[in-house]
């Protein structure tokens, strides 16, 4: 589905626009709210899950997913909800697509609030069309808390993860799972929090080559949060700050295939406008190369994959009210 005519205007801050499709994945759903979409290529197209209800937290919350066939966007399914034994309803949130060898598998969290929740996950092997029932992840675990996990040479995922504690202010803490393509064999690497401790979330993999990683993401103090690893992800250095702001709001980033690595971010410290792509080369200095959202109200949350084609696939919330997709051909930035 198009962007309709009221769309803001796309911003481009260097050479030709590389943006070559912008589209709603629906129009019209069963829920009025949604928010945390997650995209994966499959053959044909692509799947897309969100979660939506009510509003964030409200217990009527499920995962929905919707796939693209011949560029047509089925209607959202739900696919995932909190419905216990007894009865009782908790929301689900922050729904993350990847693979294992094959298998699709679809992670979530379940709880009334981030402090609470817990990790879920669901696996599809005909490429999303139907579901296995849930399973939930061993205590202590997660799983990728927003964005996607990155597979390691031995098939193992790296998944980026989070956490937040019940205490007010709440105490935000990065962490790192492992697990094996079984999806049975979990582990834990946390690194230090640094001095003083820096409250950050939601980490974004990137891969540097010869085992070395870097993670950044969303933190309390206004800048993006990185740390590093020089040893397949085994250990981790202490939290710092990057010179990039972040308005306490997620983000999403990868590596391309060319080597260079791609951030979509909300580059001010306060507000979730505008919405925004930057490169880097090293993933400490970045540059900011277009805005492709820029009016007045909440973009956010986004989620970048580069197909096999090379196109750049980028799915964020539209104002809560829906889950918008653009397509870039990123070797026209420069």
């Amino acid at each position: 589905m198009p962007f309709l005519a009221w769309f803001a205007p796309l911003v481009l801050l260097t050479g030709q626009s590389p943006v070559t499709l912008r589209e709603f994945l629906y129009e019209k759903a069963p829920f009025p709210e949604c928010h945390a979409s997650t995209i994966l290529e499959v053959p044909g197209g692509f799947l897309a899950a969100l979660f939506g209800g009510t509003h964030e937290n409200n217990p009527d919350v499920g995962i929905w997913v919707l796939r693209q066939e011949k560029k047509v966007w089925s209607p959202p399914i739900e696919v995932a909800n909190g419905l216990q034994e007894g009865g009782k309803r908790y929301p689900c949130w922050n729904p993350i697509l990847c693979r294992v060898p094959g298998k699709v598998v679809l992670f979530y969290k379940v709880g009334p609030s981030p402090s609470t929740w817990w990790g879920e996950h669901k696996v599809s092997t005909d490429e999303g069309k139907t579901w296995s029932k849930a399973t939930r992840l061993p205590n202590g675990f997660l799983g990728p808390v927003k964005n996607k996990p990155i597979t390691l040479p031995n098939g193992d995922l790296l998944c980026p993860s989070s956490t937040e504690t019940p205490v007010k202010p709440s105490h935000w803490r990065v962490h790192f799972e492992r697990v094996d393509t079984a999806l049975t064999t979990w582990s834990r690497i946390v690194p230090s929090a640094g001095n003083p401790p820096i409250d950050a979330i939601q980490p974004s993999i990137l891969t540097l080559g010869s085992g070395k990683y870097l993670a950044l993401g969303r933190s309390r103090q206004k800048q993006l949060f990185m740390t590093r690893s020089n040893d397949g992800g085994n250990s981790w250095t202490p939290i710092s700050l990057l010179e990039v702001p972040n308005p306490n709001s997620g983000t999403d980033a990868i590596t391309l295939k060319d080597g260079r690595h791609l951030l979509v971010y909300n580059p001010v410290s306060k507000g979730r406008t505008p919405l925004s792509v930057a490169l880097s080369t090293d993933g400490l200095q970045w540059k900011k190369v277009l805005d492709f959202e820029t009016e007045p109200g909440e973009f956010s949350y986004p989620a970048v994959i580069q197909a096999t084609d090379g196109k750049v696939h980028i799915v964020y919330t539209w104002k809560r009210k829906t889950i918008a997709h653009v397509e870039l051909d990123c070797a026209s930035i420069r």
